[in-house]
């Protein structure tokens, strides 16, 4: 590693460790919104395994975000003892499984759903592949909501509650703990955990797309019909992106329903899928750095935009509401980035570049 890059690589990761720190002088608030950008970064990075690498547009991904979630809560509370008598006798207090026993259970659930909704839209393709993904993502919220009877699994709209926080070999992350003298808040804990993830979701992300089956996914992104005449087996490459960008989704799930403590159907809206989809795509498609600036910037926006919506209302006297005026100016910021940077945020440097040439004009001059 050159001497200027290894400087650089220092100093972003010195910085990225003293974050939470600095941010916790100010409270709570603000470290625990760099932790769910965190987890969004996570979910990019899944979809963009999806939408970014084999091109196929899947709107219904915060499905597998809810499986995962769900999973985490029920193997990690009170409830499954407090609906099935049969668990509660043999264990009165719940389940409660270990994370490092919760992650690749939900990861491989997860997965499964992915390969389940992959299965049967091998022949659909952009509009007719998003509506179908779509409509699996709201029938999976409709079933969280409503299976609470006849048998309560998911205890319907009012969510599932007292989740295990992450603890490690007896290191409970739901605690605040001191080291060399420096107070590390909760919220602190769960940052550095999730960056670990983070940190090693873009390892795998990096070594996939420069492996065949990375090339072979971009293949098929860029010409179906060429990729199988080269002999590239679309079925199980697609099949692979599905169930590969859906371990991301339930890992993440798992790691969101541990740091809330609570999940319920709301968490997991169309609307969630769509903000998820835009951080791909205006973040740089296909492209792991513009992926996680595109998470960054819009898992932080709407909490920015929470302390401008405010004022404004104040100066209309009330008569704008600030929920509505807050998601208006998040609308008109993505509006003015697809305008000014149509390729995205941070575009990768070959995607496009041809359009970036000056068009050829004319033959030969005489």
């Amino acid at each position: 590693m050159k001497p200027n890059k290894l400087i650089t690589f220092l100093a972003v990761a010195a910085a990225l460790l003293v974050l939470p720190l600095l941010l916790q002088q100010g409270g709570n608030a603000w470290v625990r919104i760099v932790d769910m950008a965190l987890l969004y970064v996570l979910l990019a990075l899944g979809l963009n395994i999806v939408v970014g690498y084999a091109g196929l547009l899947d709107l219904g991904y915060v499905a597998f975000f809810a499986v995962g979630a769900y999973l985490s809560a029920l193997l990690g509370s009170p409830h499954l003892a407090e609906a099935f008598p049969y668990i509660a006798e043999n264990f009165p207090n719940g389940l409660h499984l270990p994370i490092w026993l919760t992650i690749p259970l939900a990861a491989a659930l997860a997965g499964l759903f992915g390969i389940m909704l992959g299965a049967p839209t091998l022949k659909l393709r952009g509009d007719y592949l998003a509506i179908v993904t779509l409509g699996f993502g709201e029938i999976i919220r409709v079933f969280l909501n409503n299976l609470d009877r006849p048998i309560n699994i998911t205890n319907g709209p009012k969510g599932i509650d007292r989740i295990d926080a992450i603890t490690f070999f007896g290191f409970d992350l739901g605690k605040d703990h001191t080291f060399l003298g420096i107070t590390f808040n909760s919220v602190s804990m769960y940052y550095y955990l999730f960056l670990a993830l983070v940190i090693v979701s873009v390892v795998i992300c990096h070594r996939l797309e420069n492996s065949r089956i990375g090339r072979a996914w971009m293949a098929i992104r860029e010409d179906e019909i060429a990729a199988k005449a080269m002999g590239i087996n679309t079925r199980n490459l697609k099949l692979l992106a599905f169930g590969m960008g859906a371990t991301f989704g339930g890992v993440s799930g798992a790691m969101f329903a541990a740091f809330q403590g609570f999940v319920s159907p709301e968490s997991f809206s169309l609307m969630e899928s769509v903000m998820i989809v835009a951080m791909v795509v205006l973040g740089g498609i296909g492209y792991l750095p513009g992926v996680i600036l595109g998470a960054l910037l819009l898992a932080a926006l709407p909490e920015v935009l929470r302390h401008v919506a405010g004022p404004l209302q104040t100066m209309t006297d009330g008569r704008l509401d600030a929920a509505i005026l807050r998601q208006l100016l998040i609308a008109l910021a993505m509006i003015t980035i697809m305008l000014m940077r149509p390729r995205g945020l941070w575009p990768s440097p070959e995607h496009g570049r041809s359009l970036d040439k000056p068009a050829k004009t004319g033959g030969p001059s005489a």
